[in-house]
């Protein structure tokens, strides 16, 4: 019923949008509207906070269904989990009040500040500082790589409180986008995803309450990494939605295309492609979604799990959707069918949230 009525919405409300959102690299109000007015743009919030208190696997078949017509689109109700788990998971009982709340309501999106310019895949050696003083924090620091800054209110950020301990000083914080000092760089010209704005988030002097600390001061980087363990799988669910996309479209159009007095989908070569492709897609939606139960379990092989459904996941897609193209031909090669936008989407799946080289040491070093 859940995946009826998102496809539902989603063909009706967001589909019609994709090719424009992505031809003009603009946000999609569209779908940020009707995610909202159904309530699907942060179904992972618990209902004692007003939201819809979606488990893991519920979350992931929202977005695979949003990724399926639009990968920009699917990125906010991913982005408002990724962004707001470090405060479920490890905030104040005040502080989920306060910001869960309005991200329930539709009211403000979350976004998560991990990245840095001189920090990727080494998130330790972030060099943004949070300075105490009194009852606040000072901030300052650049954020890099940030998915939906200036669309969202809220913003998790990670900070460096205790520049002695590498990770172990490293806290984290809410900073809201009306707080002085807050400002963005311009959106990146990416080569997908060009409706989810990416842009740097600049702290000059960012002045905050004490109490907006997420946790612990030094448990931020734990939390960022426990967090990526859970959010990894909404990246895989993703690459589902956009590798289920491509195929859906080329198996309809190799249908009806003819060459040689038949449709193409009746030689064997093309039919061994289409049956491939299905045959990785479902393989991958079993380890997605296997991860999400795991996830909700809160399973102690979690971090293996949720980094191999993301890595293997993503790559199927770049698979697939690079294998739509071909199958389209010439058409599949330009803007006027729907394969070139999920092959370029397709792409970023393979290096956000973790790369999927990072997500390989990541298993072996978590092997079950």
């Amino acid at each position: 019923m859940l995946r009826d009525a998102v496809r539902s919405l989603a063909e009706a409300k967001i589909a019609p949008h994709a090719a424009a959102v992505d031809e003009e690299a603009r946000f999609p109000r569209e779908a940020l509207d009707a995610l909202t007015a159904n309530d699907l743009h942060a179904v992972h919030v618990p209902e004692e906070y007003g939201g819809a208190g979606a488990d893991a696997l519920a979350t992931v078949i929202v977005i695979e269904e949003v990724a399926r017509v639009c990968a920009s689109s699917s990125l906010i109700p991913a982005v408002n989990k990724l962004g707001s788990l470090p405060v479920i998971l490890s905030g104040s009982e005040e502080l989920k009040k306060k910001y869960m709340a309005p991200l329930a309501k539709g009211e403000g999106m979350f976004s998560y500040c991990l990245s840095e310019p001189d920090a990727g895949s080494d998130a330790a050696g972030m060099k943004t500082k949070a300075v105490r003083d009194g009852d606040f924090w000072v901030l300052n620091g650049v954020k890099r790589w940030i998915t939906n800054a200036g669309e969202s209110e809220f913003y998790t950020v990670m900070a460096v409180t205790d520049p002695t301990k590498r990770s172990k000083g490293i806290s984290a914080f809410v900073v809201e986008k009306s707080d002085e000092g807050v400002s963005f760089g311009a959106p990146e010209k990416k080569l997908g995803i060009k409706g989810s704005p990416t842009r740097e988030v600049y702290l000059d002097n960012v002045r905050i309450p004490a109490d907006r600390m997420i946790g612990a001061e030094g448990t931020g980087f734990a939390t960022a990494m426990k967090t990526l363990d859970h959010t990894r799988i909404t990246i895989a669910a993703q690459a589902l939605g956009i590798a289920q996309g491509a195929l859906d479209y080329a198996k309809g159009y190799v249908r009806e295309r003819k060459q040689f007095g038949k449709p193409i989908a009746d030689f064997q070569g093309i039919q061994f492609m289409l049956a491939d492709m299905a045959m990785k897609i479902e393989a991958a939606r079993q380890l997605t979604y296997a991860a999400a139960a795991k996830s909700e379990r809160g399973d102690s092989d979690l971090t293996f799990q949720g980094a191999a459904a993301k890595c293997f996941a993503s790559d199927v897609a770049m698979e697939v959707t690079t294998d739509a193209v071909q199958l389209l031909g010439g058409y599949g090669y330009t803007r006027d069918y729907p394969v070139e936008r999920m092959m370029r989407d397709a792409k970023i799946t393979q290096i956000y949230e973790g790369t999927n080289q990072v997500q390989r040491i990541v298993m072996a070093r978590n092997l079950p």
